[in-house]
This record gives C-alpha cells, structure tokens and sequence, in this order.
C-alpha cells in the first residue's frame, strides 16, 4: 500500500502550515489551537523543514522564555524529510523509525498535499496485521 491510498481512504484536511517569519510563540500557539504536534514551515517555494513540539524542548533549553519570539526559522528542523504518494507505506514507515521523526510531508510537483504521522503508519500496520489474523483464523476454522 502506498501513501497516496492511506491519505485517500482519510477524510480530507487541509494541511496546516506556517511561514518561517512567526514567531515560535505564535507557533507554539497556532499547534496548541489545532491540537496537532508540528507544522511544515513554508518558504513560498516549499518546505523549508518542520517546527514541532521537540523544537520547543530544544530552544527553551537554549534560549529559555526569550527564545519564544525568536522566528521559527531559526529552530525548526530543517532539511524537511519528504515523502511522495507513491511511497510505499513500510517505506516511509522505516524512515520515520531510522530517522527519529514523526512527521513527514507528502509533496507532489513541489506542493505538500497531505502531513502523516508516525500514528497514521502504525494505525495502517496493525489494521493490516489484525487483518490478517482473522483471514487466518477463518481459513483454520474452515479447514
């Protein structure tokens, strides 16, 4: 199964995003608002990387209250790690693992059309895991 499925077979949303010019409290607010844990940083020509809740841990331990009104260009995680529709969802699932990340943009022809998770990859192994089980047991219980 590829990434372009897993995100067909979601309901659609579109993608929040911020520019690298905020500031990280109104990052930090703007994640908070949406409940959601990292946002792709836009340059205007792409993603320039991702601003997540691991940023905030790292430039408060740095630079402590005063780093709130840094921009978030100065601490997002940057190079963005990407990945296209046709990704293979293990693939993309193993780059996540490897890499340490949590989120990874999907882009297509230079715009970002969806943002998964490393829940949204789980969610989709042990569906599938738990689908197998039960054809398993139903050929076992017809044999």
């Amino acid at each position: 199964m590829t990434i372009a499925r897993l995100i067909a077979d979601r309901a659609p949303i579109a993608v929040v995003t911020c520019t690298g010019d905020i500031s990280v409290r109104a990052a930090i607010a703007l994640l908070a608002e949406k409940r959601i844990g990292a946002l792709p940083v836009d340059d205007g020509g792409g993603i320039a990387g991702i601003f997540s809740e691991r940023d905030v841990i790292h430039c408060l331990a740095s630079g402590g209250e005063a780093a709130l009104d840094r921009p978030v260009r100065d601490v997002m995680t940057s190079p963005a790690i990407t990945v296209s529709p046709d990704t293979a969802v293990m693939g993309a699932l193993s780059l996540m693992t490897r890499r340490r990340i949590r989120h990874l943009p999907v882009t297509a022809g230079g715009q970002t059309i969806a943002f998964v998770s490393i829940g949204d990859l789980v969610k989709y192994r042990i569906d599938r895991i738990e689908a197998e089980a039960e054809a398993m047991r139903s050929y076992i219980q017809t044999a």
